[in-house]
């Protein structure tokens, strides 16, 4: 059976004969994109028009190469290149900077093979406990933060300080090693190096050739009015110490609450549970009312109620976005005292004789909820 004539490898490119060399090499970037068979698994015709214009552009893109096939086509080539791990070394140059093709092109499709790039260090997380009027009114506090560090005695570079970082042996200092697999060659991170493309004969004796050294930071915290337990504050760049020269992660300060005593919060609002005396709710009275913000004087209207819900304006927890304060909210409960004196005894009882008994479903007053409504409504 013939043998398929091969197609002319301008026509392969889809580039005409005076193309130059960076239109060749665009033009092949886009087809190589395009039918490279990690994008199309189970495909033998995208297989086979990946190696076609891999060939291609191995004779395109070299000058010599490209002179003899234009002016002896095919057959000036003895039978034109096979497809293995030397054509894609030539293709180095395509993306720049002496990268392999598999680095630069299709980098995700292997796992990023090919020497690492400077990597950001890694966040820490510190939890931190507040008090209720820290959290409310805002303070600033030192804390002690446990982190990698870069190393003082070779800043960093895990080397012996007087001596250097040597090429790795396996890789060449590349920090890849390359693998054949059928047509294709896969890049790798070194495994001995990993991705760095160094190896350190003398190690630093302070850090054991790490670069980093653990150590205790004491930094300085602004903590704003209006936090809440859950409340994240970011410090930028007091994470850990990144190695080869990469930004510092952050710090994320994760803040929680000490319980009040009197009071409680809901939101930007704060809640208080205020006792009254009897005589106060019936006969009404100015009673001082504490506050996180100092002390205020309310008015008790005569007949208050327990459940009665006063509201203090502006007393509360300043808002993060700006924009005022919450209330302070106060519940009234009526305390019924549970010891008698027998003078509060007769004169209780005396009241109680001249005092009508509330009927069943009847209520306090024609304003005041009845406890179901409360309850339910």
């Amino acid at each position: 059976m013939a043998s398929t004539a091969k197609r002319d490898y301008y026509e392969v490119l889809g580039v005409d004969r005076q193309a130059t060399p960076q239109d060749v090499k665009k033009a092949y970037r886009r087809l190589a994109v395009q039918h490279h068979p990690d994008k199309n698994p189970g495909n033998p015709a995208a297989e086979e028009a990946f190696k076609e214009a891999a060939e291609a552009y191995s004779i395109l893109s070299d000058e010599q190469k490209r002179a003899v096939y234009d002016r002896y086509g095919h057959e000036g080539l003895r039978g034109g290149p096979q497809i293995n791990s030397d054509i894609f070394r030539e293709f180095s140059d395509i993306f720049g900077g002496g990268g392999s093709i598999f680095e630069d092109l299709f980098g995700d499709f292997f796992g990023g093979g090919g020497r690492r790039r400077p990597q950001r260090g890694a966040d820490l997380r510190y939890d931190l406990e507040i008090t209720f009027d820290e959290a409310v009114k805002g303070t600033e506090t030192r804390i002690l933060v446990p982190r990698n560090e870069l190393c003082d005695t070779c800043d960093g570079s895990g080397a012996k300080p007087g001596t250097h970082k040597q090429p790795c042996g396996t890789c060449g200092g590349h920090g890849q090693v390359r693998y054949q697999q059928g047509f294709l060659v896969v890049a790798r991170p070194c495994p001995d190096c990993h991705g760095t493309g160094q190896f350190i004969a003398n190690p630093c004796s302070d850090c054991s050739g790490s670069g980093h050294v653990a150590r205790e930071r004491e930094l300085t915290l602004r903590i704003p009015a209006g936090v809440d337990t859950g409340s994240r504050i970011r410090s930028v760049g007091q994470g850990e110490a990144a190695m080869q020269g990469g930004p510092a992660g952050d710090l994320y300060v994760v803040l929680s609450v000490k319980p009040h005593k009197m009071f409680r919060r809901d939101g930007e609002d704060i809640l208080l549970e205020l006792p009254l005396t009897f005589s106060q709710a019936a006969l009404g009275s100015d009673v001082d009312v504490p506050t996180i913000h100092g002390t205020e004087t309310i008015a008790i209207p005569a007949g208050t109620q327990t459940g009665t819900r006063i509201r203090i304006r502006n007393k509360g927890v300043p808002r993060l976005n700006g924009g005022g304060k919450g209330d302070q909210i106060v519940f009234v409960t009526v305390v019924t005292p549970h010891k008698l004196n027998k003078e509060q005894r007769r004169l209780i009882q005396k009241l109680g004789e001249i005092t009508p008994a509330p009927k069943i479903g009847e209520r306090a007053t024609g304003k005041e909820k009845s406890f179901f409504e409360k309850l339910f409504g």
